[in-house]
């Protein structure tokens, strides 16, 4: 098995079968029409969802609280403060992301005749100039970002990103978590525009994970609780089966089974490194270097922030429908669903790794981004 997985092609091709399949497994099982899960652009009203009820909201707040603590906790631990080098000024395309962001929010939110015809696409602008800028600010405190690093690495985030995404749009088919107002296009132009979107997702995530790394927040989650696995084919056989199982029946149970959708993805992606014997982006944690996964973490969950703020003023936009949970809200995400940025984050670090290598994403010894 572990040599037949060594093969790329047999590894790529059984991660997508798993991640595509499984969920209309699920519902093909149970008898459903699995074309009601496949329409385009997708149709909300498959999934009923559950009220709010406390012990759910309880449970979910409880575990969000616990990570959120040890991401604050576990760097302190060593952290130190250090020198890092600094071009002591930031490149003028860093100002021409930071006219974009601001240029961009302000026309998402307003609501001008004269830019009536473009006032549902405004969702890159922004984006795109966070992207610049942050890259902009790597570059000013670190003297290296992936702009500049890897150019050809930065811009094959943007269509591997759209892809990305996409899955996850797929996924929310059977969940139906969220849903899109003000985005009344055909088959072709949704797409199209949607994709559009997608695009800035992975090129946000991962340049904030650069920024974090090279700034150094994070530098003292290292040498501290190494996590070594005496059996790790054998726990990545039982997580990879665990994993594969929740998302076969997510479209079956998406009431209680919903938070899987950030979770399988990034389970099953890593246990079928693991039995292929490569390494994943919890590779470092037998060292005891935490740096990467709490960094990963943060980027998204700042990255999730402004995804929210600047959803709640735009024309199109998303809408939350989550089961249990769905009361006090952070602009229009109920306060425990941020949670699951943190998981994403990991699953976008594993991703940059997976397709676009991990020499520009790499931790350095001395900290350095």
């Amino acid at each position: 098995m572990k040599m037949l997985l060594q093969s790329r092609p047999v590894q790529w091709a059984l991660m997508t079968v798993m991640l595509l399949g499984l969920p209309l497994l699920g519902i093909g099982l149970a008898g459903r029409d699995v074309r009601a899960y496949l329409t385009f652009p997708p149709l909300t009203g498959q999934v009923a969802h559950a009220p709010f009820a406390w012990s759910f909201f309880i449970f979910f707040a409880a575990v969000d609280l616990l990570f959120l603590l040890f991401l604050i906790r576990l760097p302190a631990y060593g952290y130190h403060a250090r020198r890092r080098s600094s071009t002591g000024r930031l490149p003028h395309w860093g100002w021409a992301g930071l006219g974009i962001m601001l240029a961009g929010w302000v026309l998402a939110w307003t609501r001008w005749d004269w830019f009536a015809p473009f006032q549902v696409h405004t969702f890159f602008l922004p984006w795109f100039g966070y992207i610049l800028l942050v890259n902009a600010l790597c570059v000013r405190l670190t003297a290296r970002s992936l702009l500049t690093d890897t150019p050809g690495f930065f811009w094959l985030l943007f269509p591997v990103s759209a892809l990305f995404w996409w899955f996850f749009e797929y996924l929310n088919r059977f969940v139906q978590n969220w849903y899109y107002v003000g985005a009344d296009f055909g088959p072709a132009a949704y797409f199209a525009f949607a994709s559009l979107a997608f695009a800035t997702v992975l090129p946000a995530v991962l340049s904030t994970y650069r920024l974090i790394v090279g700034v150094g927040p994070v530098s003292g989650a290292t040498g501290i609780l190494p996590l070594r696995l005496r059996h790790p084919r054998l726990a990545a056989t039982v997580i990879l089966a665990s994993a594969g199982g929740g998302l076969t029946f997510i479209g079956l149970f998406p009431d209680v089974l919903f938070a899987l959708l950030w979770v399988s993805p990034l389970l099953i992606i890593t246990s079928l490194q693991t039995l292929a014997g490569r390494p994943t982006i919890f590779s470092p944690l037998t060292q005891g270097d935490w740096r990467p996964i709490v960094a990963a973490a943060w980027a998204a969950l700042i990255c999730g922030f402004f995804w929210e703020l600047w959803n709640i003023g735009s024309l199109a936009r998303w809408h939350y429908t989550v089961p249990f949970v769905d009361r006090f809200h952070v602009f229009a995400m109920p306060i425990v669903g941020y949670g699951g940025y943190l998981p994403f984050g990991l699953t976008c670090l594993a991703i940059g790794h997976m397709i676009l290598g991990s020499g520009p994403l790499r931790i350095t010894t001395d900290n350095r981004d």
